[in-house]
């Protein structure tokens, strides 16, 4: 195995749920209140020290905070910041997890502005009150998967129901993202950088090979939308480097490997499918590509599969360290329990199971 200094603590990672989408006919919803998650931050990180993990990603609750105006109320995310100084535990501030203020238009010059000054706002707020560091942000969240579930799905804001209107839309993201970066490093040039975004693996269906353009096209060319805009080797005029895109996210589930569906969502295929690709490969594919440090930012199995989805992910992700794959770890995802956006069950996924006393 290659031997190289960790940007990070420890090799294994956290984090929590913090979605904060205008969720079809629910509404604004915030998934830190839902999961009782701000009332419980103490003991949900006091759990990931024992497990010898130092470094939590988690959410500042963007159209909560900003009052417009250039008004921000930071206060709730002070119960996070007192855990994390008393736990020691590194946070990776996500800054826009699926959610944005009401009234903005996300194609919009007004979008990147707001964004922006939120995100110079923001950083200036945890560090001022940060226990260690170094400075750690992601701040848009799986632009890409934000550009299928709300620019083509249609399940959140801004409601697109077009494979156009997701390309716009995730290009807008990745256009609000380097802007923010930029703010940030203008007063902390130290700040890292983790961008995140999910590995797939797009088959045709068997029957189908005339889908087979399609379904590459997915796996190679609109996966990777965010990170080429960010890493400036699309739309060069917004700015994007490879010290912007800095360090690269890969989020791994089961589902990430589906077949075409038109249209989609895709149907996620089944364990024993010939069509699975090992995670390694897909892991040193996207490192290729940018040459950038990385991390599994994202990965947990479901149920009684959880031992077997680790061992598995630990194997592969130590394979590709040995391929020369510069990877500095693996976030197991999330710490506590999340229900299903849709159903609202919980879906038994991550570290810990929640159990709701009578």
């Amino acid at each position: 195995m290659t031997q190289r200094a960790g940007i990070f603590p420890t090799f294994f990672l956290s984090g929590f749920e913090c979605s904060t989408f205008d969720w079809g006919d629910k509404g604004r919803r915030d998934l830190s209140e839902e999961l009782k998650h701000y009332v419980h931050a103490d003991e949900d990180y006091a759990m990931l020290a024992p497990l010898g993990i130092a470094v939590a990603r988690e959410g500042i609750p963007w159209p909560l905070v900003d009052k417009g105006n250039g008004e921000y109320d930071f206060r709730c995310i002070d119960g996070f910041l007192d855990a994390q100084r008393r736990h020691r535990i590194l946070p990776i501030w996500d800054l826009c997890h699926y959610g944005y203020p009401d009234g903005l238009d996300p194609l919009s010059d007004a979008f990147v502005a707001r964004f922006t000054a939120y995100a110079r706002a923001a950083a200036r707020y945890v560090a001022e009150r940060a226990h260690h560091g170094p400075l750690l942000f992601t701040p848009v969240n799986e632009p890409t998967y934000f550009g299928y579930m709300a620019g083509e799905w249609g399940w959140a804001a801004p409601f697109g129901k077009t494979p156009d209107y997701r390309r716009k839309f995730t290009s807008a993201l990745a256009r609000a993202d380097i802007a923010a970066v930029k703010a940030i490093r203008e007063d902390f040039p130290d700040a890292r950088m983790v961008h995140i975004d999910p590995l797939i693996w797009v088959v045709p269906p068997r029957d189908r090979p005339d889908l087979a353009e399609a379904a590459h096209r997915e796996s190679y060319d609109d996966a990777y939308i965010a990170w080429d805009v960010i890493s400036g080797l699309k739309h060069p005029e917004y700015g994007g480097s490879p010290e912007v895109i800095d360090i690269i996210g890969l989020n791994n589930y089961s589902f990430g490997q589906m077949e075409l569906r038109q249209p989609g969502p895709h149907e996620p295929l089944l364990p024993g499918d010939d069509r699975i690709r090992p995670l390694c490969d897909l892991i040193e594919e996207s490192w290729k590509k940018y040459r950038r440090p990385c991390i599994v930012a994202e990965t947990s199995g479901l149920h009684g599969g959880r031992p077997d989805w680790l061992n598995d992910v630990v194997a592969e992700s130590l394979a590709a360290v040995n391929r020369g794959v510069d990877l500095h770890g693996i976030c197991l995802f999330p710490a506590v329990d999340m229900t299903d956006w849709h159903t609202g069950e919980w879906l038994h996924m991550g570290i810990a199971d929640v159990e709701r006393l009578p």
